[in-house]
């Protein structure tokens, strides 16, 4: 990761073909265009690519996560559960449709543990939201035979996780929807941009009308505006450049998980010097889109001694036990409630109830594992000088 790495020709060349155009505006304008439709075009190719009926994009990995919440129905008064590590964008799109997180532990696939999400789920839950954190599997097909018993739909955030499959099943097609981001740090990417899969076509219809501004997108002789309206929407259109970049770099993904598989590798090879590491558990190692390495020291002591040592040298890791992007504990605007609406909104509700109280102390097995685990971005195009000298970083660091 990420895509930019390997921008070219392919890229430049779907780029031109729109701005031949001069047609930048996903919809009409059919004379103009000739014919050109590269947002449409994406999304076909990549729900093909991931095995899916449908696909609708998006301008955001964020708003795929408000527009397919909307779709599924859920708004006020409703509770989604999701991982209490993940990156914000998760629960903000939850509170964006009015319904309140709540969050679960995480296991050794540091994703959704199955068995905390049992214990959560109540009546007032509306969706469950397990993110494939860090490119790697949550326990899926778990988590979705749990959520059929209660008859509540799961929605794949796969933000992180384009590529990546179980025994040749892309992730995002298990659940109801799957969700994915292009920002410009995922391993394929639009500058900005998102997408939602699904096999559903009536729920695909929905996600289609409701990202722009309600249209029905029929076919009438009065042109866009005249088209009908079932219910209320809001603008979440790509754009025909961020289609063109997605489709060329789309037709390159395979070849990126497979550099970044084999560069992971070697950091694996090094860090397995460590005296008591361990590894993050991959449900699938040949479907892992391999996007990070993430590898466990004895406990918190003995991570922080390791990652001294890793500093040291130059190549210090990730602790997402200290980051305040990804994880429960340092989210302080939501745990301190704080928000730029005069009524408290989405904290405080109607007459002034206080909806929910975050305990910072919540997730302590979460904050276990993170806190003695440390994690590496895998790159396209880590130089084989690069890489040896991080290998010899990790067996040094076996001293510490």
């Amino acid at each position: 990761m990420p895509g930019f790495e390997i921008f070219g020709a392919e890229e430049k060349k779907e780029i031109m073909d729109v701005l031949d155009t001069g047609v930048l505006f996903r919809y009409e304008f059919g004379d103009q265009r000739k014919g050109i439709f590269k947002v449409k075009e994406f999304e076909e190719k990549f729900a093909g690519y991931c095995g899916t009926s449908c696909a609708q994009a998006v301008t955001s990995g964020s708003a795929a996560l408000k527009v397919a919440l909307i779709a599924l129905g859920v708004g006020p008064g409703d509770e989604v559960i999701t991982q209490g590590f993940t990156f914000v964008a998760t629960w903000e799109a939850v509170f964006e449709v009015g319904a309140i997180p709540v969050f679960t532990e995480i296991d050794a696939t540091l994703n959704m543990d199955p068995a905390d999400l049992k214990k959560k789920i109540t009546e007032k839950t509306k969706c469950i939201i397990p993110v494939h954190m860090l490119g790697a599997p949550a326990r899926i097909s778990e988590i979705v035979a749990i959520a059929d018993e209660h008859n509540i739909p799961v929605l794949e955030d796969t933000a992180q996780a384009a590529g990546a499959r179980i025994n040749g099943k892309h992730l995002g097609s298990f659940g109801k929807c799957g969700t994915f981001s292009f920002d410009p740090v995922k391993t394929m990417t639009t500058g900005e941009g998102g997408m939602i899969i699904t096999d559903d076509d009536e729920l695909w219809r929905t996600m289609s009308e409701y990202h722009d501004h309600g249209h029905d997108h029929k076919v009438n002789p009065a042109g866009r505006g005249g088209e009908g309206r079932r219910f209320i929407g809001f603008n979440y259109r790509m754009m025909e450049l961020q289609g063109a970049i997605g489709i060329a770099q789309l037709a390159k993904l395979d070849s990126m998980v497979a550099a970044q598989q084999k560069n992971k590798t070697m950091l694996k090879s090094g860090a397995g010097k460590i005296p008591g590491v361990t590894f993050r558990e991959i449900l699938d190692d040949k479907g892992d889109s391999a996007t990070f390495f993430a590898f466990s020291l004895q406990d918190a002591d003995h991570c922080q001694r390791v990652n001294d040592s890793l500093k040291s040298d130059g190549f210090g890791a990730i602790n997402f036990a200290e980051n305040s992007w990804h994880f429960y504990p340092g989210w302080e605007h939501l745990l301190g409630e704080k928000t730029v609406t005069f009524s408290g909104y989405p904290f405080i509700r109607e007459g002034g109830k206080r909806q929910v109280v975050y305990d910072p102390e919540m997730l302590p097995r979460s904050a276990e594992i993170l806190g003695k685990t440390l994690i590496y971005p895998v790159s396209i195009n880590m130089k084989p000088e690069l890489l040896s000298d991080m290998c010899k970083a990790l067996e040094k660091a076996a001293g510490a």
